[in-house]
């Protein structure tokens, strides 16, 4: 298979693959089939594999490490840190927060290490930014660690620009994993264009929309009964029809091009830069086996231009989480749905979320109140009222949320609006913020 880079020091199959549905998530699996499927990926020149200590939890790590033994010096093995995990609890309910302390660092690098059963994690990522603690201090501690010999290469997962530049300044990242698709495309606003001034690689998870992106789930009864996806606002009623009919039109290119769905979909992900690396999921060898194809499809520019009007971002109805909406704005703001993220504001024409750290977070554009509206239920936000004519987002990220990241509780802070505050109690009883005003 061919390789790309990410960073200056990973080489890696154009092709990775994301482990984490063999042991997490998606309803029960098969270990030996899982294990076949490994071995499988390590004969069609797959080099590059994901998983996490929060996949199982745990059990993820343990599966890889038995799998790839035998090819350890032939493959890069990612992981990451950052969560909190209740180990009385099991698969995603596990998951109580973000933790970036610099001891819980530490204390999971050497557990994933054991895991494994390897001397050195090729790439270690911090799963989700913790606001509680600061980037430079979290990437300060994972250089101490390649410092070490314990890791190779550092990443960052679901981070945004400024985050990615700060951390950069402390250690060169290699690698940033979010999540990128034809119907996930946010990277494309800013992040991406800062990974590549910067010298650092894309890592797309979910390249094919958890499946949903290869035709083969037609209902939500076809996911399992445990499965996430049950819980993920673009399976669920009308949004599961709305987005049916934008993966049909995929479907109908595809057989016009003589590929499957999902292989045009990854194709198109792998036509977006050679600094892109994919990492698909597959438990099955006929999905790896056609993922890995995907790396020798080539595509036009006007077949690329004819697949991003098939399926325009604009059109996928719901949100991309349901319970987990991490990143590096909202931090789990689906476990406390009563906080920041869920509202939306409107200046002229553009529609705007609050966000916990940098004030406001772009949705996008509608040239009425009517489609206003129709954009916010996609995306699960109520408009809540208008911001001044004047102010652009720019200024509002200085002028609303300049001390919040300081907060115990960031989330539940009502900010006066730059209007005059004439809609502050509104606002807070709406959202069931505290009414307190930030310094600036």
């Amino acid at each position: 298979m061919k390789t790309r880079k990410l960073g200056n020091d990973l080489t890696v199959s154009a092709v990775g693959l994301g482990c984490m549905g063999m042991s997490f998530a998606y309803g029960a699996s098969d270990e030996a089939e899982s294990i076949r499927t490994l071995h499988r990926a390590v004969d069609l020149g797959v080099t590059f594999f994901d998983t996490a200590e929060v996949y199982g939890p745990f059990t993820n790590e343990v599966l890889l490490g038995k799998a790839l033994k035998p090819f350890r010096d032939r493959v890069v093995i990612a992981t990451k840190f950052g969560f909190k995990i209740d180990t009385s609890k099991a698969g995603a309910a596990a998951i109580t927060g973000v933790d970036s302390r610099p001891e819980h660092i530490r204390e999971v690098a050497e557990a994933s290490l054991k895991r494994l059963g390897i001397e050195t994690i090729d790439l270690l990522y911090q799963h989700r930014v913790d606001p509680n603690v600061p980037i430079e201090e979290t990437v300060g501690v994972m250089a101490e660690l390649v410092r070490e010999g314990k890791v190779r290469a550092l990443g960052l997962s679901e981070a945004g620009s400024a985050t990615i530049r700060r951390a950069q300044a402390v250690h060169p990242i290699a690698a940033l994993q979010s999540e990128y698709s034809l119907w996930t495309r946010d990277p494309e606003e800013d992040v991406l264009a800062t990974c590549r001034e910067l010298g650092i690689g894309f890592v797309p998870y979910s390249p094919l929309g958890r499946g949903f992106l290869t035709g083969a789930i037609r209902k939500a009864d076809d996911l399992a009964a445990d499965d996430f996806r049950r819980q993920v606002p673009r399976f669920q009623a009308e949004n599961f029809e709305a987005n049916a009919a934008l993966v049909a039109a995929l479907e109908r290119l595809a057989a016009e091009k003589g590929v499957t769905a999902a292989q045009l979909a990854l194709a198109w992900v792998l036509s977006q830069g050679d600094d892109i690396v994919p990492i698909p999921g597959a438990r099955k060898l006929h999905h790896l086996e056609q993922n890995a194809a995907a790396a020798d499809i080539t595509l036009s520019a006007a077949e690329l231009q004819q697949l991003g009007e098939a399926i325009p971002a604009a059109q996928v109805a719901g949100k991309r989480f349901g319970r987990l909406a991490c990143d590096d704005e909202s931090v789990i703001e689906e476990a406390r749905p009563d906080t920041i993220g869920r509202a939306c504001l409107r200046r002229r024409r553009n529609y705007l979320t609050p966000s916990r750290r940098t004030g406001w977070k772009h949705v996008g554009q509608a040239s009425s109140r009517t489609d206003g509206s129709s954009l916010c239920r996609r995306h699960g936000l109520r408009q809540c009222g208008s911001l001044e004519e004047g102010l652009s987002p720019a200024k509002l990220d200085h002028r609303l949320l300049p001390e919040c990241r300081r907060m115990a509780d960031p989330g539940r802070i009502h900010h006066r609006d730059p209007g005059g505050g004439t809609g502050a109690a509104r606002h807070a009883a709406l959202h069931g913020y505290t009414k307190r005003r930030c310094r600036g």
